[in-house]
C-alpha cells in the first residue's frame, strides 16, 4: 500500500508540475504567435495595396536567404522540421537567434507574395522560446524536450484554433508509427492556453464549416474510398515536388542571392501565366473551396509548384497551410469531376493530404472534427488512414524518425530520419498471397 501511495503522489506532483509549466508555455507561445500573426497580417494588408508587389519576389527571397544563411541557418525552410530535429538530436536546444530571424524572414517572404504558411513559424518561434525558458529554469534534457513539444502544440493551436488537433499533431509528428504519450497532457494544456490567448487577443480563425455530409451509403463510402486513394497519391506527389525543388535549388547553392533571385523569377513567371491566387498564405482560396465555390481544376498543382519554389529557393515560412490549400483544392476538383458535393470533399482533401504528407492521421482526423463537426468523422477517418498509408515512407517533415514500417512487406532500419531512410522489399518474390495473408504462397517463396 505504501508503494502505491508513493507512486500516486509522484504522479500527482508530476501532473501539477506539467500543468504549471505547460500553462506558462501556452502563455508565451500564445503571445508570440499573436504578435507574429498580427504583424504578418498588417504587412500583407500593406503590400496588397500594390498590385504588382510580387515583382519584388526575387529581392525578398534573396534577402530571406541571406538572412537565414548568415544569422540563423535553422530559420530557413518550413520551421516545424527544425524544431523536430532539435528535439531528436539536440536535447531540445534551439538558439535564441532563430526567433528574430524566423520572424523577419517569414514576414519578408509572405508579405511580398511567397507561397508559405504561418503555422511552422509559430511552432519554431514558440519552440525556441520554450527552449530558452527550459534552459533558464535549468530543466534536464528530457523535460526541456517535452517543453519544446508543448511549443509546437501551442503554435499549431494559436494559428488553427484547434487545440486538441494541435496537441495530437505535436506528439504524432515526431515519429512515424509512434506517439509520444508522455507529452500528451502538457501538450493539451499548452494548446488550450495558447489558443485562448490568441483568440482573446483578436486572432480570427477559419469559420467552422459544417458541410452537408450525406448519410452513410455504399456508393458514397466508395466515393470516399476513391478520394482517399487520390489524396494519398497526391500527398506522395506533393512530397516529391518539394524534393524536386530542393534538388533544383542545389544547382544555385553557391550563392544565396542567386538562389533567391532565381526562385523569385520563377514565381513571377508562374503568376503571369496563371494568377496571384497561388501566392501568399492562400486562406481566401481555402475558404472558397470549403464553401463549395468553383476553383480552377489545376489550382492544387500550381500551389504545389509555388510552395516548392518559395521554400527551397531562399524563402522562409510554413508548409502546413500550403498543404491545406493543396488538399482542399484537389478535393474540390475531384468532387466536381465526379458530381459530388465540392465542399465536403474539399474538407476531406484538406485533412487527408495533411495526414499523408505529414504522417499524422490521428491529428488530421481530430482536426476534421474540430473544424467541420462530428458528422464528417467516419469519412475523414477513412480517407486520412488511406492517405497516410499510400504516402509511403516519405514526408514533408524530413526530420521525422521512422519507428515502424507502414507494411510488413518492407524492411527498414528504425530510428532514422525519414529524409535519409533506407528501406527495401523483404522478398523479391513477394506475391499477392504474401501481401494479403502475410505468408508465402508456397514453401519455395520464402524471404530472401
Amino acid at each position: 500500500m505504501t508503494t502505491r501511495l508513493t507512486e500516486l503522489s509522484i504522479l500527482f506532483l508530476s501532473l501539477v508540475k506539467w500543468f504549471l509549466l505547460a500553462s506558462v508555455v501556452g502563455l508565451l507561445v500564445g503571445l508570440s504567435s499573436t504578435l507574429f500573426l498580427i504583424l504578418l497580417q498588417s504587412s500583407i494588408a500593406l503590400t496588397q495595396s500594390f498590385p504588382y508587389i510580387f515583382l519584388l519576389l526575387p529581392v525578398s527571397l534573396a534577402l530571406s536567404g541571406v538572412m537565414t544563411a548568415r544569422f540563423a541557418f535553422r530559420a530557413r525552410g518550413y520551421g516545424t522540421e527544425q524544431v523536430i530535429r532539435a528535439i531528436h538530436q539536440e536535447g531540445g536546444k534551439i538558439h535564441p537567434r532563430v526567433i528574430p530571424v524566423k520572424f523577419i524572414a517569414t514576414i519578408v517572404t509572405i508579405a511580398s507574395g511567397g507561397s508559405a504558411g504561418n503555422v511552422g513559424p509559430c511552432a519554431q518561434i514558440g519552440g525556441a522560446l520554450c527552449s530558452a525558458f527550459g534552459q533558464f529554469i535549468r530543466l534536464e534534457d528530457v523535460d526541456r524536450v517535452r517543453l519544446v513539444v508543448c511549443g509546437i502544440s501551442a503554435g499549431f493551436a494559436a494559428v488553427f484554433g484547434t487545440p486538441v488537433a494541435g496537441a495530437l499533431f505535436a506528439i504524432e509528428a515526431l515519429w512515424i508509427g509512434r506517439l509520444s504519450y508522455g507529452a500528451l497532457f502538457p501538450s493539451l494544456v499548452s494548446a488550450f492556453v495558447g489558443h485562448q490567448v490568441a483568440a482573446n487577443l483578436g486572432i480570427a480563425y477559419l469559420s467552422p464549416v459544417s458541410p452537408s455530409v450525406p448519410s452513410l451509403t455504399i456508393p458514397f463510402f466508395l466515393s470516399v474510398g476513391l478520394a482517399g486513394v487520390t489524396f494519398g497519391v497526391a500527398a506522395f506527389i506533393f512530397v516529391e515536388i518539394m524534393g524536386l525543388g530542393k534538388r533544383l535549388a542545389i544547382l544555385t547553392k553557391t550563392s544565396s542571392v542567386l538562389t533567391g533571385v532565381t526562385g523569385g523569377l520563377i514565381l513571377i513567371a508562374v503568376t503571369f501565366l496563371f494568377s496571384d491566387d497561388y501566392l501568399g498564405l492562400g486562406w481566401a482560396t481555402v475558404s472558397q473551396a470549403l464553401k463549395g465555390d468553383d476553383l480552377p481544376w489545376y489550382a492544387f498543382a500550381v500551389k504545389a509548384v509555388t510552395t516548392s519554389v518559395t521554400l527551397n529557393f531562399g524563402g522562409s515560412g510554413g508548409i502546413l497551410l500550403p498543404l491545406c490549400f493543396y488538399g482542399a483544392a484537389l478535393g474540390s476538383a475531384l468532387a466536381n469531376g465526379l458530381g459530388l458535393d465540392p465542399a465536403t470533399f474539399a474538407a476531406l482533401g484538406l485533412v487527408s493530404v495533411l495526414a499523408g504528407a505529414t504522417n499524422t492521421p490521428i491529428a488530421a482526423i481530430v482536426l476534421a472534427m474540430e473544424l467541420f463537426g462530428p458528422a464528417i468523422a467516419p469519412y475523414a477517418a477513412t480517407s486520412c488512414a488511406m492517405s497516410y498509408l499510400l504516402t509511403g515512407h516519405r514526408s514533408v517533415i524530413p526530420t521525422q524518425l521512422l519507428h515502424e514500417s507502414k507494411s510488413p512487406s518492407f524492411s527498414l532500419a528504425s530510428q532514422q530520419e525519414i529524409e535519409g531512410a533506407t528501406w527495401s522489399i523483404k522478398s523479391r518474390r513477394t506475391t499477392f498471397t504474401k501481401i494479403f495473408f502475410g505468408k508465402p504462397s508456397s514453401p519455395e517463396s520464402s524471404d530472401d
